[in-house]
């Protein structure tokens, strides 16, 4: 927080107040000085001012209201002095008989006054006064912020970041990038999971970047209740983001950098992505995830390299097999007692890039009903729609979703990728 406005600000007001109580009954030995230090003030001379404030205290039997006026000048000087003692003395003196407004600028006054100094507890101090006294002020929050920060008091600078940042969205602006990464540090700092969560899912909302997506699904599969089942969900959103699987437990500092990854843990991303998508019926998918492989270089190079391609061969034969016996696999769908078939093929014609036909035989088979996992089907049935173009749809079908087994988490995840879109 700079020198110049509030203290300016305030010595400016009082200066002003003093010619009109000149003309009152304050003397010309008091009032005098007293205007002198408002212009030094003014002119960034703290010290100076300092100096004339003395002498205006030094003048004998004065009244009370030029006791007050006195102290009012040495607050603004005092504070642009770096004289924090002083001021507050001075505060002390003076706040039972000014405004709550102008109580209010002085407390700021001081509470720059002290980080300025690197009285950094001081600062927080007279911070947590000023939104006490019903202060709103941004500047100080960030001042409070910083001064809880420097003093090691992390989970007081995590509840007024979040305060901020809530604020902020709800005005229709996007928080800083620092701002939110400042939360995930102070998060880190006491070990708070769920706060570090949030600024994470901000991060990513705002700042959608590799590495934050990274962190983020990583520690959503670390969850203690998050099912295996949905590992392919998982990875579709990981490749949806431009990041392949979980990283490690992110340092101290934030989100881990996705080029500290290693290349062949990214290859196996790809080729466990491209086997649970095999696997489950979706050999299109397969063939689009291993192609991103290949397309990044991570694939086809390097002592697997023949690994690789197997399974690219493997892919592109289940693919032939799957389109000869597509008529007959629908026709089959819709024999089922229940939708899934109907869904899958569905999707799978999604994938296949037959975007029309693909929702429709999905939404034949939700309309049949009778899942085993209904929660899964709706996830399933907004990343077709995503999938398809339809972000919109999309959005609103995320919103639907319901399951403590990491379903309704995953879904709100993808909702905020989609979100962005």
């Amino acid at each position: 927080m700079p020198h110049s406005f509030i203290t300016l600000l305030f010595a400016g007001a009082l200066s002003a107040a003093l010619v009109v109580q000149a003309a009152q009954g304050v003397r010309p030995d008091v009032g005098l000085p007293l205007q002198q230090a408002g212009e030094l003030v003014h002119a960034q001379r703290f010290k100076e001012a300092l100096a004339k404030v003395r002498e205006a205290d030094a003048v004998g039997g004065k009244t009370a209201d030029e006791s007050h006026l006195v102290e009012r000048m040495r607050i603004a000087a005092a504070s642009g002095a770096g004289d924090v003692e002083t001021a507050a003395r001075s505060f002390d003196a003076v706040s039972a008989r000014v405004s709550a407004a102008e109580r209010l600028q002085m407390i700021e006054s001081l509470a720059g006054a002290c980080y300025r100094a690197g009285k950094h507890l001081q600062a927080m101090q007279w911070g947590q006064r000023y939104f006490k006294e019903g202060g709103s002020g941004s500047a100080v929050r960030m001042l409070l912020i910083q001064s809880q920060y420097l003093t090691g008091d992390f989970q007081g600078a995590a509840r007024e970041l979040t305060t901020e940042i809530q604020q902020t969205e709800k005005s229709g602006r996007a928080p800083g990038e620092d701002r939110l990464k400042l939360l995930a540090n102070a998060a880190l700092k006491v070990n708070d999971t769920p706060t570090y969560v949030y600024a994470l899912e901000r991060l990513v909302r705002h700042y959608p970047k590799k590495e934050y997506w990274i962190d983020l699904l990583g520690r959503l599969q670390r969850k203690p209740n998050f099912s295996d089942r949905l590992a392919l969900d998982t990875y579709r959103l990981s490749l949806a983001t431009g990041g392949m699987g979980p990283s490690r437990t992110p340092p101290e500092n934030g989100p881990v950098p996705a080029a500290e990854r290693s290349t062949s843990r990214q290859a196996n991303d790809y080729m466990e992505m491209a086997q649970l998508a095999l696997q489950s019926g979706f050999p299109i998918e397969a063939r689009h995830v291993l192609g991103k492989g290949f397309e990044a270089k991570v694939l086809g190079n390097g002592p697997e390299a023949g690994r690789h391609q197997r399974l690219k061969d493997l892919v592109d034969r289940k693919i032939e097999q799957e389109k000869a016996g597509r008529d007959a696999a629908i026709a089959q769908a819709h024999d089922a007692k229940d939708g899934t078939a109907l869904v899958n093929a569905g999707m799978n014609l999604v994938f296949h890039g037959d975007k029309a036909q693909g929702l429709q035989l999905m939404q034949q088979g939700m309309a049949k009903g009778n899942f085993k996992r209904p929660e899964d089907v709706k996830l399933h049935h907004a990343i077709a729609l995503f999938q398809a173009g339809e972000a919109g749809r999309a959005l609103q079908t995320f919103r639907t979703v319901r399951g403590g087994d990491g379903t309704a988490d995953l879904a709100r995840l993808w909702a905020l990728h989609a979100t962005g879109r």
